[in-house]
């Protein structure tokens, strides 16, 4: 991270790169409670972020990076960056517990990962979201992603609208 950016986190909360034991666990866990006590989503919504990140961390390398979000030491929050194609990267796994939300710290995020694409070489990246999440879209949106599909159908126990958006770098 960069330092200006460490500067603006509360002291309490830490950012880091690097994957360790029991992250992968701990993140499937956060985003399966998370949003089936938000959205009502079911287990297979937590078992999709498993295969997720369990790929992630077989196949990590230079193009590919996670942000984890520690909150006095737990695991809090977390982004992504996965290579789609030599010049298409996808933004995943992004989520901050709620005690979290609201300081800045999402903002944060996404200007490290859209930061690293553009390091990296990517020309596009892009991500999935769901309709509901009405507070990351407007962060998508203001970081300059693009609103391109949208697909209602049922998944994870409900019907989900889920939203690609776009950003051209």
């Amino acid at each position: 991270m960069r330092a200006s950016d460490t500067n603006k986190l509360p002291p309490d909360i830490k950012i880091r790169n690097n994957l360790k034991p029991g992250d992968i666990g701990y993140l499937t866990y956060l985003h399966g409670k998370l949003y089936a006590e938000e959205y009502g989503w079911d287990h297979t919504f937590e078992g999709e972020v498993a295969v997720i990140l369990g790929e992630f961390a077989k196949t990590h390398n230079a193009r590919n990076r996670i942000w984890i979000v520690e909150k006095d030491g737990t695991v809090a929050g977390s982004i992504a960056i996965v290579e789609a194609s030599e010049r298409n990267a996808q933004l995943r796994l992004f989520l901050l517990h709620p005690s979290l939300r609201g300081h800045g710290i999402g903002r944060i995020l996404m200007d490290e990962a859209i930061s690293f694409c553009r390091e990296s070489d990517y020309s596009h990246v892009f991500l999935w979201t769901a309709g509901a999440l009405n507070v990351a879209a407007k962060l998508y949106r203001s970081t300059g992603f693009q609103l391109a599909e949208e697909n209602t159908h049922e998944m994870w126990g409900a019907v989900v609208t889920e939203q690609r958006y776009d950003l051209n770098l």
